[in-house]
């Protein structure tokens, strides 16, 4: 379940960069293999990504990440 303070919160490319630390060509390239979620389109020019979902891909790499250390 998203952290309440996340739903429906619409980040910006500046803002999702920050989070994640990717720059946006991997963002873009995530996005078109599906491996990061999509953008929603605010207007003719402008475009903005989930929050919930931004910090349901973050909390699964941490996921990904201490599923592989007990695994070792």
């Amino acid at each position: 379940m998203p952290n309440v303070n996340h739903i429906n919160k619409i980040l910006s490319l500046g803002e999702v960069k920050s989070l994640t630390t990717l720059s946006t060509s991997s963002i873009y390239r995530m996005m078109k293999s599906g491996d990061f979620p999509k953008q929603v389109k605010l207007s003719i020019q402008s475009v903005g990504w989930l929050a919930s979902e931004v910090h349901s891909w973050i909390d699964a790499r941490i996921a990904e990440r201490d599923d592989l250390s007990t695994a070792a």
